[in-house]
């Protein structure tokens, strides 16, 4: 997007005042959203995003601007008034840029540049139609295909050139079911870092079936028991809590300032031994991976947590100096307008030894959470609260009747210490994470796992 040449001379202009690392992030992104609703197609809404940041470095300071002017006099301009926010002299002179090769780990066999919007549609025309008549109580059914195509380019005072190239596309299915004084609502998303090729290799009319019957059967069921029981978590998305609880007060930006529960743990027991749970940026065309970090850094695949026993954190190269530690390759951030910081990937509690039927068969009364949605969770306490999607009661270690209103509240790093049983089916879901550098995508995902005791919120009265 601009040449070495150019770059070379706006990394040394940001360095003029005596910064020890300074680094130009290039990006250009096409995005698309394509939608269906109740039958009929919405106009394609996309869009064009491109542009550069700068970020200075000196000792444990920082600062960062970005621009879409990408000519010399808009760029040099920008790392000049960046380089004023130190004072001193000249340390460091970038004389030459290399170019470092960049592995590709995720083929892709369709770009989504060559995809005909009609052959979006018509895909997404017939998952539509599934959900919209699968029952009389659907009243409104969406299916949209969410579409990006970014190119990056990273230049550093380390004299590294570095570029990629990222396609990710998700498919989204809502369902929306009334009944006289009910309305009940079900959602899913998936997505990988693929072409069309992968919406093409997903059965939409099973997923679209099966979105429409949890909302339906949603609208009979009894309101959730409260209080402290047994509960079973559903594999995939029911990483979520992981991920929301335990896996952000994990991140370098919070444990470099002493603001996570976590911070100075490793190598003590923070969990179950059951429990080991891993950040996996690698995992060839997953949706939260990727080729290099937004630093520049190779993926890697960091376990955070071994048998119960804290391994790693998970650390950007900024938060990397407050910690005298080195990036493991977690710097992300939206896009060119935000600062990198570090985020997860793909995050999962890893497959365990026992079956999904063991573990709902060891609860002689309980929650069986089949799948989580939306919540909340304080990083710095781990405190969290989350709405379970699906749920039902556990009567006698078989699954019984559905329940709504299902909430599970509790503490991240208590309840790490209460998963004593992990299955063997993990599975990956996808969603998006908003943080402090941003909304990225990312993986979450878990086997069915058993937490020994938690906190259920509903309206149902006692459990019995």
């Amino acid at each position: 997007m601009i040449s070495k040449k150019l770059a070379l001379e706006v990394l040394n202009a940001a360095l003029s005042t005596g910064g020890d690392f300074a680094e130009i992030f290039l990006e250009e992104t096409y995005s698309g959203n394509y939608t269906v609703e109740n039958g009929k197609t919405q106009p394609p809404a996309t869009s064009l995003t491109y542009g550069a940041g700068i970020r200075i470095l000196k000792g444990l300071q920082s600062v960062y601007g970005h621009t879409s002017d990408l000519t010399k006099k808009g760029l040099l301009k920008l790392a000049t008034s960046l380089s004023a926010g130190f004072e001193g002299n000249r340390a460091l002179t970038v004389e030459k840029l290399k170019t470092v090769r960049v592995r590709k780990n995720h083929e892709i066999e369709k770009s989504l540049e060559f995809v005909e919007v009609k052959d979006i549609i018509e895909k997404l025309k017939t998952a539509n139609k599934v959900i919209k008549d699968y029952s009389p109580s659907i009243v409104r059914a969406v299916t949209i295909l969410v579409t990006e195509v970014r190119n990056i380019t990273i230049f550093n005072s380390e004299g590294n050139a570095f570029s990629d190239r990222q396609e990710r596309l998700r498919v989204v299915f809502q369902a929306i079911a009334m009944a006289p004084g009910a309305f009940e609502y079900s959602y899913t998303g998936p997505g990988a870092h693929r072409g069309f090729e992968y919406v093409e290799g997903l059965d939409l009319e099973k997923i679209a079936r099966e979105v429409a019957d949890v909302a339906v059967k949603k609208l009979t069921a009894v309101e959730c028991p409260s209080g402290k029981m047994p509960v079973v978590i559903g594999n995939g998305f029911g990483g979520v809590i992981f991920h929301e609880a335990c896996g952000h007060p994990l991140e370098a930006s919070s444990v470099s300032k002493g603001l996570s529960p976590f911070a100075g743990k490793i190598g003590k027991q923070v969990a179950h031994p059951a429990v080991t749970a891993v950040d996996d940026g690698t995992i060839v065309n997953a949706w939260g991976s990727n080729n290099i970090d937004d630093e520049g850094m190779k993926t890697k695949k960091n376990v955070l947590i071994k048998n119960g026993i804290l391994q790693n954190y998970l650390i950007d190269r900024f938060n990397g100096r407050r910690m005298n530690e080195q990036s493991n390759g977690t710097g992300r951030r939206q896009n060119y307008t935000f600062e990198p910081t570090s985020r997860m990937s793909n995050t999962y509690i890893a497959a365990g030894k026992y079956t999904p039927e063991e573990i709902i068969g060891s609860v002689k009364l309980g929650l069986y959470a089949k799948s989580l949605g939306g919540g909340s969770v304080d990083p710095s306490t781990g405190d969290f609260n989350f709405a379970c999607e699906e749920a039902y009661i556990i009567r006698d270690g078989k699954i019984a009747e559905l329940v709504k209103g299902a909430s599970l509240i509790g503490n991240g790093a208590e309840i790490l210490m209460k998963i004593d049983m992990v299955a063997n089916d993990l599975l990956r879901a996808q969603g998006n994470c908003g943080a402090e550098s941003g909304t990225i995508p990312v993986d979450v995902g878990q086997p069915t796992i058993r937490v020994s005791e938690i906190v259920v919120g509903g309206r149902g009265g006692k459990l019995q």
